[in-house]
């Protein structure tokens, strides 16, 4: 049987992808396995220091960093052009960069401020880096640009308004952007994933235990892991997902697919 990561298979040979927030967490993960699969691979962050630390363990022959705010245009134009420049060309955009603000369930509790915070990172960003990923794709009538979701852009009551109102809305920019740009054999999908603990998600994680441990998903025995969300990237960056367009693949273990207080009501009265 052939694993997944088995190098004597390259999935993204000669391929090349920007990645968003590409530095640490599920970007560093998705770039650490494209390489793996023989795409170079070009890491966009904020966090200069870390990112170059990353390029170098990976090796500097398959990853670059760039600098790059997705909240200013001239940043990811700037840094899109540089992949052109140095590639000649743009397989493959994942737009990952993302940012969680506090969970504060009572809306009358939340400021204007930070919503407008999280929706110019996680909506304005993902826009910026789609507008110009499709910029670099249409002449080449090819291209693969994968959006990071939640699966809090499926359904409500999980996390902060402001954070579920981003994702949802980018499920709502992919479709819209994989009917426009289909056009150019341009594939565009949304990933998903349930919520993955990390070190910006811990306070969340004390101060409400039980929604992020007791209520997660129907799927027992599996716990999801960035491995996991990185793996779902590759199958959509390949041609194994080569008439995908305009999807939302949620990876959240069926937890979407039930009304919750219902599980919650099973598990109370097990039927061993």
């Amino acid at each position: 049987m052939v694993k997944v990561h088995d190098p004597v298979f390259p999935r993204l040979a000669m391929r090349v992808a920007f990645i968003t927030g590409g530095a640490q967490g599920i970007g560093e993960k998705t770039a650490r396995l494209f390489v793996k699969h023989g795409a170079k691979v070009v890491i966009a962050d904020i966090q200069d220091d870390l990112g170059q630390s990353v390029c170098k363990d990976i090796g500097l022959d398959t990853a670059t960093f760039v600098h790059c705010d997705v909240t200013v245009e001239s940043d990811v134009e700037n840094a899109i052009n540089m992949t052109l420049a140095k590639y000649g060309k743009l397989d493959i955009m994942i737009n990952n960069a993302a940012i969680v603000d506090d969970l504060k369930p009572n809306i009358l509790d939340n400021d204007l401020a930070t919503f407008e915070r999280v929706m110019k990172v996680n909506v304005t960003g993902v826009f910026l880096g789609t507008k110009h990923a499709a910029r670099a794709m249409i002449p080449a009538r090819s291209g693969n640009i994968i959006t990071m979701g939640s699966v809090s852009g499926s359904i409500g009551g999980i996390i902060s308004h402001s954070y579920s109102s981003s994702k949802h809305a980018i499920v709502g920019l992919t479709k819209n952007t994989a009917a426009e740009l289909g056009q150019y054999g341009i594939r565009v999908n949304c990933l998903s994933p349930h919520f993955i603990p990390t070190p910006s998600t811990a306070n969340m994680i004390n101060d409400h235990p039980e929604k992020y441990s007791k209520v997660y998903s129907n799927l027992k025995g599996v716990s999801l892991n960035q491995d996991d969300v990185a793996d779902a990237a590759l199958f959509l960056a390949s041609d194994e997902a080569r008439y995908m367009s305009g999807h939302n693949l949620v990876l959240d273990g069926g937890f979407t697919v039930i009304n919750p207080a219902f599980g919650l009501f099973a598990r109370a009265f097990p039927l061993e």
